[in-house]
């Protein structure tokens, strides 16, 4: 089996995992707000991660070596992911999803810069399809431009910066580091951005289940995302991902009634298509 073809069955768990934290993040949106929710499952992230370094036996794994690293990719990640728990409380799911997916495009461009990888022709026009695509599903005019778009729109950002210095990361550092790291400096950054006024919610007997969710799903699926981005380029991998679109269409449809239209159909099409030449170009 390629090592892209593995990388593409990791970013499957990591898909699953994504949409089950957008589904609990829409759950305790009402509860909580999205410096609480980050530090709550930062929290959970840290039980997970100290029990897993203590029963492997891999505390020989955590490094210190490349923590200014880790605290750029941990501020760039905790940045978008306050963001996107912000759009995922107020506007459709696909909508988020789709907004969110122009963040491989962001990779294809900034890696080169920063990774040294070489730009290949073929992942940019992958790139220009999928922004097509993401365009036939937002339909964005100024008439629907609204603050949670806009921040689903800024947190692809953020999550392309953490997918390039996570990339960055697995050069020297293992998927144990770094996810642990991922789990203390949230866990920090949450704490005094929900603290600040002295005011931190605690979560009711009714949210906690979410929070759990959110805490395991949003590890899980970062030690996916990670491996598959050991296994192959920021560029190949990220774009993968686009198949969390269709997939949260129907989740939004079936849990919480929100309509699937052509538009979203068509946009789907364009970005799997995308995916596809993307991938089979990389197997060649």
């Amino acid at each position: 089996m390629s090592s892209t073809l593995r990388a593409a069955l990791w970013m499957i768990g990591a898909i699953t995992a994504f949409s089950s934290m957008a589904v609990a993040g829409r759950q305790m949106s009402g509860h909580l707000d999205t410096f609480e929710i980050m530090f709550y499952r930062s929290l959970v992230g840290i039980l997970i991660m100290v029990t897993v370094v203590l029963v492997t036996g891999k505390r020989g794994d955590i490094k210190t070596d490349r923590l200014p690293l880790h605290f750029i990719r941990n501020i760039s990640h905790f940045t978008g992911q306050n963001l996107w728990f912000f759009a995922v409380g107020l506007i459709p799911l696909a909508q988020v999803f789709a907004m969110e997916f122009t963040a491989p495009i962001w990779v294809i461009i900034l890696s080169p810069l920063i990774l040294k990888e070489k730009l290949r022709p073929i992942g940019v026009v992958s790139g220009i399809l999928g922004f097509i695509g993401i365009l036939v599903v937002t339909r964005p005019s100024p008439e629907t431009l609204e603050w949670p778009l806009i921040a689903a729109g800024l947190a692809a950002i953020g999550f392309a910066f953490s997918a390039i210095f996570t990339r960055k990361l697995t050069r020297d550092q293992s998927t144990v580091c770094i996810l642990f790291w991922l789990s203390i400096m949230q866990a920090v950054f949450g704490l005094i951005c929900a603290g600040y006024d002295l005011n931190i919610h605690v979560p009711d007997m009714a949210t906690v289940p979410y929070v759990v969710l959110v805490g395991c799903a949003g590890l899980f699926a970062h030690f996916c995302l990670t491996t598959a981005l050991s296994l192959a380029p920021a560029s190949i991998v990220m774009p993968i991902d686009f198949a969390r679109l269709p997939l949260i269409a129907v989740v939004g449809m079936v849990l919480f009634g929100e309509a699937i239209d052509v538009y979203v159909l068509i946009g789907a099409a364009i970005i799997f298509f995308a995916n596809w030449i993307n991938i089979r170009s990389s197997q060649n």
